[in-house]
């Protein structure tokens, strides 16, 4: 389980990065088109070492390519969180796909099948009995 202080610090990480992805000043490589990038979260390490951004593109499309720039240009996010976090030392920022949009779609899908949203929905007046399925 993370600490408050883990809670706040990666929040405070994933603001500063969605600022600079927001300004839009991001050196990215030449030959690299950037997708619309959203930082749905950043989880700490317990020592404030370690960061993982957790990143969504829009549309979902490139996303395995965008990791590895992101990862690749990873010293530049670090420097600008040192210009706007105050911790006695910047950490080591990793880059992850964010998965759990596509899980809750998945998830909304299967609900979805008539066979199982028979199972959900009950018949108008009809309430189940205590220990009858």
């Amino acid at each position: 389980m993370r600490t408050q202080r883990q809670l706040k610090v990666g929040e405070e990480i994933r603001h500063v990065l969605a600022m600079i992805f927001q300004r839009g000043d991001v050196p990215w490589p030449r030959d690299f088109k950037p997708p619309m990038i959203t930082v749905s979260e950043v989880q700490i390490s317990p020592d404030l070492q370690n960061a993982t951004a957790f990143f969504t593109t829009v549309g979902g499309d490139r996303t395995e390519e965008t990791r590895k720039v992101l990862r690749g240009i990873a010293g530049f996010f670090r420097h600008e969180l040192a210009k706007a976090v105050r911790l006695r030392s910047v950490p080591r920022l990793d880059f992850k796909a964010d998965a759990s949009f596509e899980y809750a779609t998945k998830i909304d899908r299967i609900l979805s099948e008539p066979d199982v949203a028979k199972d959900l929905v009950r018949e108008k007046g009809e309430d189940l009995v205590d220990g009858e399925e």
